[in-house]
């Protein structure tokens, strides 16, 4: 099997748009009132979707704010909410299944509030 290069002039990225109403249901699955996972793999599967949604969704967020001025306040907040974002996918979950739950909701606030920066860079679009 030969690997191919991507075309010219692209970027590597999958060029399918994102799919922010499932995005936004799993973080309505950790964020409601009442919600939380009823068992550790309903946990794992759900913070595994989250941490897949925020890989892609922080490239595009980067993307599209990166075209804005560089003193464009949405571009700001969009870029410090990347920031952010990044920094939870490098964090751990704690041993116990309440801390995988505040882990959980940790990442669901950061996919959460990607949604919102690629909604407001589309111009309230989403």
């Amino acid at each position: 099997m030969k690997a191919t290069a991507p075309p010219p002039g692209t970027t590597g990225r999958d060029s399918r748009p994102l799919d922010i109403p499932t995005m936004r249901d799993v973080v309505r699955r950790l964020l409601a009132g009442d919600a939380e996972p009823s068992a550790p793999e309903e946990l794992e599967t759900l913070t595994l979707q989250l941490r897949g949604h925020m890989m892609l969704a922080i490239p595009e967020v980067e993307a599209r704010a990166g075209k804005l001025p560089k003193d464009d306040v949405p571009r700001a907040c969009a870029l410090a909410c990347v920031g952010e974002a990044r920094m939870r996918l490098g964090l751990e979950p704690g041993r116990t299944f309440p801390a995988g739950i505040a882990h959980a909701q940790r990442l669901a606030r950061s996919v959460g509030a990607l949604c919102d920066h690629l909604g407001n860079l589309d111009g309230g679009n989403r």
